[in-house]
């Protein structure tokens, strides 16, 4: 009996204890979810877009002898979404971002950055008691980390540990050197990735610190603050190019931390701006506020599934997508305009969008989930525009009559649209503003180019087949507006411009194909041959040719039908890269097809137009998983990230929808890489897109569960919400 009762003792011991462990593990699961389903942040790689493609075969040719190819140009450093300041380390000047993966040593942490040939201002270094010039570094990835708003790295040479973070419009740096003593700080202003024509610097009270670097007419100014008291300043060629200065740092045992406040305005203004948004917070506290605003816009995309790399992909693509154009306004809101003149209006004044590259989809990503900077960009827009007399562009075509009337269809509207209209009406019709050779455009319908004997990739001339090409599209796009307007004359007129793509098409050959000022062909002719501005923009005949995303059922017609428009697209997908055809900007090739710039972003999407969405789909699948995130150490981009395009096509072709034509408030539909995405809307609605992410070929697509004709879906989901669910197999 007494064997009985101990049985019974023990298995009541163990049923307890077995209850108990389920709980304990039951606990931690729920704990394991709560963890995984917070932090956006720590899904973003810093990193990737700075290392270069160097396998040949990922890069279609053998590049020359110490050509590092554009794969990113993208910096690690701390920065807000559209902020002033992007403070970053720096290891070679004029290489876009100013931060190269290979390289070993680091020359200082500028503010100011785009990942392009400008920019990387302020630049500052802590330097050791026996530093010599020039003044450098070397530093070991396994001592560096990044986050969106957090940089750190461990300077071996000068034995300091550095920590930057960064707000809108100012940076806080914190240096722990091993030896306290003799610590100076170098600001190298003689250098920037533009020519520094001035710079001035002074000591100012016990700590401070103040002065400018002038670059053309762009002058940036400073004030800074220093936790130590300064003990004395050396300057090296004041104002000259490659001048710098030395300020010493008073001895003790703690860290030197310094504050620094941009402007574009003034030096009062900078120090204000320091002392709004900085002012008594340490590092750790600017760092933790940081993150929080990181962490506020990416949570606004969820997605369930998919691998651990397609998420960090997926959520630094994002984050690369808010990085630029840059706020200019200070904190009390004044800004330097386009006339050089101090302004203080009603909106927050921007840089140029890099529109060439981006109004393909980086600014439908700030309509769609920045919309009030959004707003403010176009507001700067018309405001240099009323400088200028045209609304200004970035580098080629005319695309701010797409941003512009894409944002005002999807119901942004907190600028002056008739002012916009007006200025974007000059840029259409009036020579000697944005559009180059309009009034030929006008007359003949296309844009020639000259004969040139020997032509090569790096001939000058109009670039006239892609000016043609985005003129019409931005015709379209300005006819759209015109329609908004009540302009029917304009309206008309601009719609019947549009097609004026026909007029570079050779039936002949059945390519885009420059045109002599007499009508004639350009011969001799080689469609795979690329060139930088002769006949076409950055690309080959192939790139270009598929580019008409206004009229894509009129492009279909000019190759003669659906079969032949097909056939095309497949030849663009498989005819093989020509190794000897080498252009700096121009690699990572599927074919004929470039992921590596932008000409042809739209091409992959073309096969929705015959009705062939699984075609489209095997290309997008084959371009996200094999041509992001390469190379040795998985950092490499297929091509220069361009202001964030490069992202933004990442992003949302991941999510599966796609702006094929900006200016029209509307999406194409593929599949996401993930069996969920939710995203949050602007008005805090709620669209889901569901799909089993294992099938990958387009059956259906159900809107609030409606089966719906055609490809595209319209902007109302982004304002009322509701339910994409696709059906695949």
């Amino acid at each position: 009996m007494k064997i009985i009762k101990v049985k019974n003792l023990w298995r009541s011991i163990l049923l307890v204890s077995l209850f108990f462990a389920s709980c304990n593990k039951q606990a931690a699961e729920d704990n394991k979810g709560d963890q995984e389903q917070v932090n956006y942040t720590s899904y973003v790689n810093s990193f990737i877009g700075t290392a270069p493609l160097t396998d040949p075969k990922a890069i279609g040719y053998t590049p020359p002898k110490d050509w590092r190819v554009w794969a990113g140009l993208t910096y690690p450093g701390s920065s807000l979404p559209n902020a002033m300041v992007q403070l970053s380390p720096i290891t070679k000047y004029g290489s876009g971002a100013g931060y190269e993966y290979e390289d070993t040593e680091i020359i200082g942490f500028t503010h100011t950055n785009k990942g392009h040939w400008n920019l990387c201002n302020i630049p500052i270094l802590p330097v050791a008691a026996n530093a010599t010039y020039p003044f450098k570094s070397s530093f070991s990835h396994k001592k560096e980390n990044a986050s969106p708003a957090y940089y750190e790295v461990f300077l071996e040479d000068y034995k300091v540990d550095v920590k930057l973070s960064s707000t809108l419009r100012s940076g806080i740096h914190q240096y722990t050197f091993e030896n306290n003593q003799g610590r100076k700080l170098l600001f190298d202003l003689g250098r920037s990735n533009n020519h520094v024509d001035n710079w001035e610097i002074n000591l100012v009270g016990k700590n401070g610190v103040s002065g400018f670097q002038q670059m053309g007419r762009e002058k940036i100014y400073f004030y800074a603050e220093v936790s130590q008291q300064t003990s004395g300043i050396e300057k090296k060629n004041e104002g000259a190019s490659n001048g710098y200065a030395l300020i010493s740092v008073s001895d003790d045992a703690n860290p030197v931390v310094l504050k620094i406040g941009l402007s574009f305005v003034s030096i009062a203004n900078a120090k204000e701006n320091l002392t709004q948004e900085i002012g008594n917070k340490t590092l750790e506290e600017i760092k933790q506020s940081g993150n929080a605003v990181w962490e506020t816009l990416l949570s606004k995309i969820e997605v369930s599934g998919g691998s651990k790399k397609e998420k960090e992909m997926f959520y630094t693509s994002f984050y690369r997508s808010f990085l630029w154009p840059a706020l200019r306004s200070d904190i009390n809101g004044e800004f330097t305009d386009d006339a050089g003149k101090t302004q203080q209006k009603d909106f927050q004044y921007y840089t140029i969008p890099s529109l060439w590259d981006t109004y393909r989809n980086k600014v439908v990503l700030l309509d769609l989930f920045s919309p009030k900077v959004s707003n403010d960009i176009i507001s700067s827009l018309i405001d240099r525009g009323e400088i200028r007399d045209f609304i200004p562009t970035f580098f080629h075509g005319d695309h701010a009559a797409s941003y512009i009337t894409g944002a005002y269809k999807r119901g942004l509207n907190n600028f002056d649209v008739e002012k916009a209209y007006q200025l974007l009406l000059n840029n259409a019709y009036k020579e000697g503003g944005t559009r180059p050779f309009i009034a030929e455009y006008i007359e003949k319908g296309y844009i020639s180019d000259p004969k040139v004997e020997n032509a090569h990739v790096e001939t000058k001339a109009k670039a006239g087949v892609s000016k043609t090409l985005e003129y019409a599209y931005d015709d379209y796009s300005l006819a759209q507006l015109a329609k908004e307007m009540n302009d029917e004359a304009h309206y008309k007129d601009l719609l019947a411009r549009s097609k004026n793509y026909k007029n570079v098409f050779d039936t002949a050959t059945n390519f885009m194909r420059g045109r002599l000022e007499n009508g004639d062909w350009i011969t001799p002719f080689d469609p795979q041959y690329p060139y930088y501005e002769y006949m076409y923009r950055e690309a080959n005949a192939w790139q270009v040719s598929f580019y008409t995303p206004h009229d894509m059922q009129g492009l279909v017609a000019l190759y003669g039908g659906a079969a032949p428009f097909e056939a095309k697209l497949d030849s663009l997908f498989t005819t093989p890269w020509n190794p000897e055809h080498i252009a700096r900007n121009v690699s990572s090739f599927m074919g004929q097809y470039c992921q590596g710039n932008q000409p042809g972003h739209e091409a992959p999407f073309s096969y929705y137009f015959v009705d062939k969405p699984y075609k489209s789909q095997k290309v997008i699948d084959a371009l996200l998983k094999d041509y992001y995130g390469t190379g040795e150490h998985g950092l490499a981009l297929p091509g220069m990230d361009d202001a964030g395009e490069m992202s933004s096509w990442y992003v949302f072709s991941a999510m599966g929808l796609y702006p094929f034509s900006p200016s029209d408030a509307e999406y194409l539909v593929s599949i996401p890489l993930f069996d969920e995405v939710s995203i949050k809307t602007s008005t805090n609605k709620l669209l889901k897109i569901k799909a089993n992410s294992a099938k990958r070929k387009l059956k259906a697509i159900n809107v609030n569960t409606k089966k719906i004709d055609g490809y595209f879906i319209p902007h109302s989901l982004f304002v009322e919400g509701g339910s994409l669910e696709l059906e695949t197999e």
